[in-house]
């Protein structure tokens, strides 16, 4: 089991009244749904830092030559770009 901490966590009863209806409907514990529900979002937010960061590195000169060299073959049936 891997290890674990406790944090006493205070919600609005609403919110507290909603976790435990959700949790219940899913068949887990409260705790186990909000410890999901954090794990969600932090990848949701190391997931924002790392497409940032490689928007940050990005080349755009290259991105832009590679767009318009000559060449290749034409995109497949139902491959055509939207207009």
């Amino acid at each position: 089991m891997s290890e674990t901490a406790t944090y006493p966590l205070r919600l609005p009863r609403s919110i507290k009244a909603a976790v435990e209806l959700a949790a219940q409907s899913e068949g887990t514990s409260m705790n186990q749904f909000v410890a999901t529900a954090v794990a969600e979002k932090l990848a949701a937010l190391n997931t924002a830092t790392y497409f940032s960061e490689r928007r940050n590195r990005a080349d755009m000169a290259a991105f832009k030559r590679i767009l318009s060299r000559k060449g290749g073959a034409k995109p497949r049936e139902g491959d055509e770009r939207a207009s």
